[in-house]
């Protein structure tokens, strides 16, 4: 019922998630990202402890494998859940369990993990594989993110139609540099699109990037 990608910009240390599915408000639960730590996807009949806990076992020092591979062997409905991970260091991974919802998918890449169930074919993941990795490496990670995610609904994306779509992608900062998602719309990933471009023109992007925000306590 989703796609979604996790990446990392190995220039800067960005670290990013975008996703849609065929449900309202997909941004409410499957991207999770923290600065500094990693980026989860958590999917099909999502567990969003899957990134809640596994954000807080990378803090702690584990990597992404040794955490998803804890969180998978703890997980009761692990058959059934899609999930994929990345850090500052170390490879991307991936679970996609026996029994997520046909035609599911798992690509892992240099910087960068896409995964889909119950997708329109067997072509969306690889899709969205191929057009992150041809992207240019000096574009903004939102826009590669948002490129992959065009290429995937453009490929057939969800089986059921996409209602909606979300970016999220955290630098150095604990508060995300973007975090934009449409919860209902026909055409998500599109508006999702025009969204980004009229932060980034509206300089609101480029206001939250440049902020040293910190805690004070």
């Amino acid at each position: 019922m989703t796609f979604s990608i996790v990446a990392r910009d190995p220039a800067n240390g960005r670290l990013g998630v975008a996703t849609s599915t065929g449900l309202p408000a997909v941004g409410a639960l499957v991207p999770h990202v923290k600065a500094g730590i990693g980026a989860v996807a958590t999917q099909s009949q999502t567990n969003p402890f899957l990134a809640i806990d596994g954000l807080s076992l990378m803090e702690q020092g584990e990597t992404a494998a040794s955490a998803l591979d804890r969180l998978i062997a703890s997980d009761a409905g692990r058959d059934d859940r899609q999930c994929i991970m990345i850090a500052p260091g170390g490879d991307p991974v991936a679970w996609t369990g026996a029994a997520a919802i046909p035609s599911a998918d798992q690509v892992l890449g240099e910087h960068f993990a896409v995964a889909g169930n119950m997708l329109d074919n067997e072509t969306v993941v690889p899709a969205m594989a191929a057009a992150y990795a041809a992207t240019n490496e000096d574009m903004l990670l939102e826009l590669r993110l948002l490129v992959a995610l065009e290429a995937g609904q453009a490929a057939g994306g969800d089986m059921r139609g996409a209602k909606s779509a979300a970016v999220k992608v955290c630098g150095q900062n604990p508060v995300p540099e973007i975090d934009l998602r449409i919860d209902l719309s026909q055409t998500p990933v599109a508006d999702l699109r025009e969204l980004i471009e009229a932060a980034r023109e509206s300089g609101y992007t480029e206001f939250v990037r440049s902020r040293p925000f910190k805690s004070l306590i």
